[in-house]
């Protein structure tokens, strides 16, 4: 049994930020990690190397490779994964630990037990797909992460952030957590700075899905629907990102390639300058068929005054105001989702109404101020009460 003191040889200015990948902490957690320091503590990044390592480290931020695979589930590999989690936990001596992604924050925690890290903060980014899907692969799957999220819980300091009430109620029924243990911080912000509001370009109406290219975010159904569509209206589509070979659900480049071929949709791939790309659209789009935890993307395309369709939703529920700052469809449905888009491309005023909407939507409740201020105040009270 570990016995728990007072933070001896921690130190106490230094918080590890965890992930399974490093784009995720490039993309959606260097604004915190900036705001980190601003308050006095040193930030570190700790997740497998890839091709965000190098701009994170030029941006002046110390990372820490963990080498732990995505999809791997062989016992022997989990376990070195773990083991190297405990030795960079003993080295560093963090006064707390944020974890992202399921394995962070279930290896994450464990770890965080066997090397008496004394604060621990598990974010909830989203259940997935195997939380959702009932087929008997996800059914196996869920009890055994049901199993890991439970004894991530077991940390005597732990706390569990959660990024909308649907997956916060999930975890609570299932009995993951313990409900004066959890807080809602609704996603990772956006620098309203940067996302600012811009004109529409002129031409014809473009729709834009930006997302990695996955079944589930709804690709497939957006690729349906432009059939319909463009019965309808005059329009373009494109698809904004790459495939993700790291996730079962991820569409192969073919499939991408042949869609542009039957003149379905166009595909942009990968684009480092989002603005740029909402800058050259009118609408966007995410028909997600699962729950989000609070899409980033849509938050930046609202910061940019662009009016969002997508799917009703747990996540993209706390983006969008069905009839004020978008439209919300049911999953799946590529009737209604050519519907709702339909009317946006006819419109170009209630395109301008709700794009402005959106707007003072995220600047309300979304901004990267506002949210990694929320974050931070959890850590203070977590540390407080380890004392």
């Amino acid at each position: 049994m570990i016995e728990w003191g007072a933070n001896i040889g921690q130190d106490m200015n230094r918080i590890l930020l965890v992930a399974n990948t490093d784009w995720y902490l490039y993309n959606y957690r260097f604004s915190l990690a900036r705001h980190l320091a601003q308050q006095g503590f040193e930030a570190v990044l700790v997740s497998p190397a890839g091709e965000y390592t190098r701009a994170l480290q030029e941006k002046g931020l110390r990372w820490v490779e963990w080498r732990v695979g995505r999809q791997t589930l062989a016992p022997w590999k989990e376990l070195r994964s773990v083991l190297q989690l405990i030795q960079i936990y003993h080295q560093e001596k963090p006064v707390l630990v944020h974890h992202f992604t399921a394995k962070a924050v279930t290896y994450g925690s464990l770890a965080a037990i066997f090397s008496r890290v004394p604060c621990v903060i598990n974010n909830i980014t989203g259940l997935g797909y195997i939380f959702i899907r009932q087929d008997a692969k996800a059914q196996a799957l869920r009890r055994m992460i049901q199993g890991l999220y439970w004894l991530a819980g077991r940390h005597p300091n732990c706390t569990t952030i959660f990024e909308n009430p649907a997956d916060r109620e999930y975890f609570l029924s299932n009995r993951l957590v313990s409900p004066e243990r959890t807080w809602l911080i609704e996603g990772v912000g956006v620098d309203v700075d940067h996302f600012v509001p811009l004109p529409e370009p002129a031409g014809v109406p473009v729709v834009v899905l930006p997302a990695r290219m996955l079944w589930d975010k709804g690709v497939g159904v957006l690729v349906e629907a432009s059939q319909l569509l463009k019965k309808k209206v005059q329009v373009r589509l494109a698809l904004v990102g790459k495939p993700d070979h790291g996730n079962p659900g991820t569409i192969d480049e073919p499939t991408l390639r042949r869609w542009v071929e039957e003149g379905a949709v166009e595909w942009w791939g990968w684009q480092a300058d989002m603005k740029s790309v909402y800058a050259r659209c009118h609408i966007v789009t995410l028909p997600s068929s699962y729950g989000e935890g609070v899409p980033t993307a849509l938050l930046e395309a609202s910061a940019c005054a662009r009016p969002i369709v997508a799917s009703d939703i747990p996540g993209c529920r706390e983006v969008v105001v069905h009839g004020e700052n978008g439209l919300l469809v049911p999953p799946g449905n590529a009737d209604a989702l050519a519907e709702a888009l339909a009317i946006l491309v006819h419109d170009a005023d209630l395109r301008r109404k709700m794009g402005n909407a959106g707007r003072q939507r995220v600047l309300e409740r979304f901004s990267d101020d506002r949210i990694n201020a929320a974050t931070f105040a959890v850590y203070h009270k977590v540390l407080s009460s380890s004392h």
